[in-house]
C-alpha cells in the first residue's frame, strides 16, 4: 500500500507592517457580523474572515493586539509628543466638535478631550467623538476611557467612519479632525477614501486637522542586498541544485509583487549606495478633500555612477497648520548623508520604532544604469491606496497584464527561494524523508511553490497534492509552465485550492492516513519550515 506524506512549508514572517493595522480593518455585514482582513505571508494576498461581534474577543484576538504595532506605537514617545503639541495648538475653542477617526486605544481622543477642557477653563462645552471599527480594540478603548475617567467625555462608536451620519451618531459636523490612519506607504489604510467621505459628510467646510499635511519623499539607491529580493533568476542560477523556479526563457514567470514593500531600511546603511538626493513626490493635505488619482513627473539628477535597483521612500507629517511640529519616517542615513533641507522633526534622531517603516519599490526588469549628473525621468502616480513609480518612463513591464502562469510573491520569499543554503537544506530534508518509500502520495499544505517543485522533481513517480489555498489555478498553471525544466509530469499533480485545515478524507480519495509520524523542524535565516509525515499502515 502506498504511503502518504503531508508537507507544510511555513515561513515565519517578521512583525507585521503598519498595514498589520490594515490586517485589522474590517467591514460590517450586519448588526452582529463583521469582516476581518488577514494576510497570506507567502503570497502577500489577503482574505476576509467572518467575526461575530457579539462574542467576547477570543484569546487569539487579544494576542493579536499585543503582537501588532499598537504597543510599539504607544511607546513611540516622539510621535505621542508631536501629536500632543499639535492637538493642544489646534483645539483652542472650548465649543469645538472633535472627531477622531480610527481611534485605536483612544490616546488622541483623550488628548483632544483634555485640550478641550483646558480651553474652557476645565469645562469644555464642545464634544469629542471617536470611531473604531475593530471590535476587540473598540472594547479596549472603552476600558481605557473608564480607567482615565473619560467615559462620559468621549463618545465611542464601533463603526467605520463612513458609517457615521450627522443627525444620528453625530449631533453636527465636526470642526476638528484628529486621525492616525497611516501605514508605511501612507495610503494603505484607506487614508484617501476616509478623508473624502469625512469632508463630504462629517466635517465643516475648511476644518482644522491634526495632522495638517503629509509629504512623501524618495531616493534612488543601488543595493545588491535588496536586488536579491527581486532577481530570483540570477540567484537560482548559482544554486546548482537542479531545481528551477524560473527556468531559462521564463524569467518573468515569478517575480516580486509590483508594489511598495515596507522594510526597516535604517539597518541597510551599509548595504546601499545613494544615487540621488531625496526628492519630493506627493503632498496630501488633510484639511481639504484629496483627489483619488494623481500623477507627477520628477527629474532626478544622479549623484554617482551606478545601477539603480530600487526607490526607498518615506513620509513626513506636518502636524500643525503653523508648520512648527513635524514627524518623519525617514531612515537615519538620509538625514546624515543628504544636503537637502528636510523639515526638522520632533523626533530628531528618532528612537527605534517598528510600527512605521520605509518602503522599497524595485525597479522593474534589470534595473536602470545611472551616470553622475545624468537626469533621470521618474513618473509617480497614486490611486486611493498605493503609490507607484516608473523610472525613465519606459517601464513596460508594469503596464502589462499578467499571464495566467505568472506569480508574484513578497520580496522576502523571493530572497529565500534563491538562497543556496536554504534550498540545499530543504532538498536534503525532503530526500531523507522520502528515503525508502515507494510511490508516496505527498501533500504540500500551503502556497509554497518551492516545496511543490522540489517534491515533484525529486519524486517523479509520486502523486503530489498541492493545497495552494491562495494560488489555486494560478499555482497549477505555474507548475505546468516549469514542469519540463524540472522533469516532472503534471499527470501526477493535483491542486485542491483549499486550506490544510479544511482537508478531508474525500480530498485524499483512496489514500487513508492511519498515523502521524515524526516531525522535522528546519530553521535558517529566521525562517522555519515544518514537515509532517503521515504514513499508512
Amino acid at each position: 500500500m502506498p504511503s502518504c506524506c503531508f508537507l507544510i512549508g511555513l515561513g515565519v514572517a517578521p512583525r507585521p507592517p503598519p498595514a498589520a493595522l490594515g490586517l485589522l480593518l474590517r467591514r460590517r455585514m450586519a448588526s452582529n457580523r463583521a469582516f476581518q482582513l488577514r494576510l497570506n505571508p507567502l503570497t502577500g494576498d489577503s482574505e476576509w474572515l467572518v467575526v461575530d461581534e457579539e462574542e467576547e474577543a477570543p484569546s487569539h484576538h487579544r494576542q493579536l493586539l499585543v503582537a501588532t504595532s499598537y504597543l510599539d506605537m504607544l511607546n513611540d514617545t516622539a510621535r505621542n509628543r508631536a501629536y500632543r503639541h499639535a492637538i493642544d495648538a489646534t483645539v483652542t475653542d472650548p465649543t469645538s466638535r472633535v472627531l477622531d477617526i480610527g481611534a485605536g486605544t483612544g490616546l488622541l481622543s483623550m488628548m483632544a478631550a483634555r485640550a478641550l477642557a483646558a480651553a474652557g477653563g476645565g469645562e469644555g462645552r464642545g464634544s469629542v467623538s471617536a470611531c473604531e471599527a475593530y471590535l476587540p480594540m473598540a472594547k479596549l478603548t472603552r476600558r481605557v476611557f473608564r480607567a482615565n475617567g473619560m467615559e462620559n467625555k468621549i463618545k465611542v462608536f464601533l463603526k467605520r467612519s463612513d458609517e457615521l451620519r450627522v443627525g444620528v451618531e453625530l449631533d453636527s459636523r465636526a470642526d476638528i479632525l484628529v486621525s492616525e490612519i497611516l501605514d508605511s506607504e501612507l495610503l494603505g489604510e484607506g487614508l484617501i477614501p476616509t478623508l473624502q467621505h469625512a469632508h463630504d459628510m462629517l466635517l465643516v467646510k475648511n476644518p482644522k486637522t491634526v495632522p495638517y499635511r503629509a509629504t512623501t519623499y524618495g531616493v534612488l539607491v543601488e543595493s545588491t542586498f535588496l536586488w536579491k529580493m527581486h532577481d530570483l533568476h540570477s540567484n537560482e542560477a548559482n544554486t546548482e541544485d537542479g531545481v528551477w523556479l524560473t527556468p531559462d526563457g521564463t524569467q518573468n514567470i515569478l517575480s516580486v509583487k509590483l508594489q511598495q514593500h515596507a522594510m526597516q531600511c535604517d539597518a541597510l546603511a551599509d548595504e546601499i549606495r545613494l544615487l540621488s538626493e531625496p526628492f519630493k513626490v506627493f503632498e496630501f493635505d488633510f484639511w481639504k478633500r484629496p483627489d483619488s488619482h494623481r500623477e507627477t513627473k520628477i527629474e532626478i539628477k544622479a549623484t554617482a555612477d551606478g545601477h539603480a535597483h530600487a526607490i526607498i521612500s518615506w513620509w513626513v507629517l506636518q502636524l500643525d497648520s503653523a508648520g512648527s511640529i513635524f514627524y518623519s519616517t525617514a531612515p537615519r542615513w538620509v538625514r546624515q548623508s543628504s544636503g537637502v533641507d528636510l523639515p526638522q522633526c520632533a523626533n530628531g534622531m528618532k528612537d527605534w520604532c517598528d510600527h512605521w517603516k520605509q518602503c522599497v519599490w524595485f525597479i522593474q526588469g534589470t534595473g536602470a544604469p545611472a551616470m553622475k549628473d545624468q537626469i533621470l525621468a521618474l513618473r509617480a502616480s497614486h490611486d486611493q491606496t498605493i503609490i507607484s513609480y516608473q523610472l525613465n518612463m519606459n517601464d513596460e513591464i508594469s503596464s502589462r497584464s499578467p499571464k495566467s502562469d505568472h506569480l508574484t510573491l513578497l520580496p522576502e520569499r523571493i530572497a529565500l527561494y534563491g538562497d543556496k543554503a536554504w534550498r540545499s537544506a530543504l532538498i536534503g530534508a525532503v530526500r531523507n524523508a522520502m528515503s525508502g518509500r515507494s510511490s508516496p502520495t505527498c501533500i504540500v499544505a500551503d502556497d509554497s511553490v518551492l516545496l511543490a517543485v522540489i517534491v515533484s522533481s525529486l519524486l517523479p513517480s509520486s502523486k503530489v497534492i498541492t493545497m495552494f489555498p491562495g494560488l489555486r489555478d494560478k499555482g497549477f498553471n505555474y507548475l505546468r509552465a516549469v514542469a519540463d525544466a524540472n522533469k516532472f509530469s503534471m499527470d501526477r499533480i493535483e491542486v485542491i485550492g483549499k486550506k490544510a485545515s479544511s482537508l478531508t478524507m474525500n480530498d485524499l480519495k483512496d489514500e487513508k492516513v492511519k498515523a502521524i509520524g515524526p516531525i522535522f523542524l528546519i530553521s535558517f535565516n529566521f525562517k522555519i519550515h515544518i514537515i509532517v509525515f503521515m504514513i499508512n499502515e
